[in-house]
């Protein structure tokens, strides 16, 4: 049982105060922070902190994979920790993107290797052979697009839009809605010539505009309709912007949780959250950002079946107050522990799972954690490694309230 400090990314959607309020540093930070990694991912493990040195946990897992990881998880998943916990902290949106499945994902780094394409090469699709499955819960409130619309019901605000260059993009829609639909129209838009979409786009824009300046009764749609507006600012000319009018738009309040499958387009928008996934670092982007955008890949792991509802709440265990995020990645489990003091310490077991290694992060209040004889106080902001060797570990607030997540193989 070890400290462990995560590997801070910084990206131009992140926040300034976001991570840095959370771990207690200076606000607004030097650069925007996006995401804090807590996991051994190579190309940015995190650190074991051992008395006044610190240990990658890649190396740490490397040295002695028996000991860091147990039994169960290598006869699953290799020598490698199979999840990727984070931090995630967006002030502007991210880009369009999916992840592909665990056949695509192999198939499609075979296949760069065998092109000799560079792992760091900016058009690379493939950085590893792993699918990437995510779960993300909010901290604050999250805003996201994630997964295509019930067609029927976008077909309802399109039109609604009231704009004469998209009827025969209705028409196209209306005439088949369901997946094969959805597929069809979000094709045609992603190729759209650039003349075609300079001309298209600033039409459905003032259709926006026009929509949200109707009665209130009428606009059912107003939040879809604002965040295509906020993304037309941030992204003129932009096909990922046409996109959005076709997916899910989704508000996450604290607490709750969102879980995508391989092929689910989506896009975080705005907000704080812990995020985990599959060790994974596959995207496949379709707009919204001027990275590379492969249409051709993307089209081959995108699902347009209708993503419908996609938010997860936790369930309790009986009489404990560890609440468990359910999916059905087996890389990765994410439960939150609900701590309160009362006056005294009450410690909850965090062995809640099966046996394995296992990364716990405060994100309110403070914790005490014990290990056969050995404490490790966790201060908001902080995170732990638990080996499988460890003994078993308990929680106990060391504030009138404290909030743990703990992220272990599925």
């Amino acid at each position: 049982m070890q400290l462990l400090q995560g590997a801070l990314r910084t990206y131009a959607w992140g926040s300034r105060t976001a991570i840095a309020e959370l771990c207690g540093r200076p606000v607004p930070s030097n650069h925007p922070e996006a995401e804090l990694w807590l996991g051994a991912h190579p190309a940015d493990p995190a650190r074991l902190l051992i008395g006044d040195r610190s240990v990658s946990l890649l190396d740490a897992i490397t040295a002695d994979p028996a000991g860091q990881l147990g039994e169960r998880a290598r006869a699953g998943f290799g020598d490698r920790l199979p999840f990727l916990l984070k931090l995630l902290a967006a002030e502007e949106a991210l880009s369009l993107q999916a992840h592909p499945s665990a056949e695509q994902a192999k198939e499609g780094f075979a296949r760069e290797e065998a092109a000799g394409i560079p792992l760091d090469s900016p058009v690379r699709n493939y950085r590893d052979d792993s699918h990437k499955p995510e779960l993300v819960v909010a901290l604050t409130r999250f805003e996201v697009l994630a997964g295509f619309r019930d067609p029927h019901r976008t077909v309802e605000l399109l039109r609604a839009l009231d704009v004469p260059a998209l009827d025969n993009y209705i028409g196209l829609l209306a005439g088949q809605a369901d997946s094969s639909g959805l597929r069809a129209l979000f094709t045609t838009w992603i190729t759209l010539p650039p003349p075609a979409l300079s001309a298209l786009l600033p039409q459905i824009l003032e259709g926006c505009v026009r929509y949200l300046s109707g009665p209130a009764t009428e606009r059912r749609y107003a939040r879809e309709v604002q965040t295509v507006l906020g993304l037309g600012e941030s992204y003129p000319g932009d096909a990922g912007v046409l996109a959005s009018l076709l997916l899910n738009r989704v508000t996450l309040e604290p607490g709750e949780g969102l879980y995508l499958a391989a092929g689910n387009l989506h896009a975080y928008l705005h907000g704080l959250a812990v995020e985990v996934m599959a060790n994974s670092d596959n995207v496949l982007r379709g707009g919204l950002t001027p990275k590379h955008v492969d249409v051709p890949e993307l089209l081959r792991v995108l699902d347009f079946e209708p993503l419908t509802g996609p938010v997860r709440m936790p369930a309790a265990l009986s009489g404990s107050p560890v609440l468990v995020y359910d999916t059905p990645a087996p890389e990765f489990s994410l439960s939150r522990i609900d701590l309160s003091d009362g006056g005294q310490s009450h410690p909850v077991s965090v062995d809640f799972e099966l046996a394995g290694p296992r990364i716990l992060l405060c994100t309110a209040g403070s914790v005490t954690l014990r290990s056969g004889d050995a404490t490790l106080a966790l201060e908001r902001g902080d995170a732990a490694w638990i080996a499988a060797a460890d003994p078993a570990v308990t929680a106990a607030a060391r504030s009138a309230t404290a909030q743990l997540f703990s992220a272990a193989v599925g």
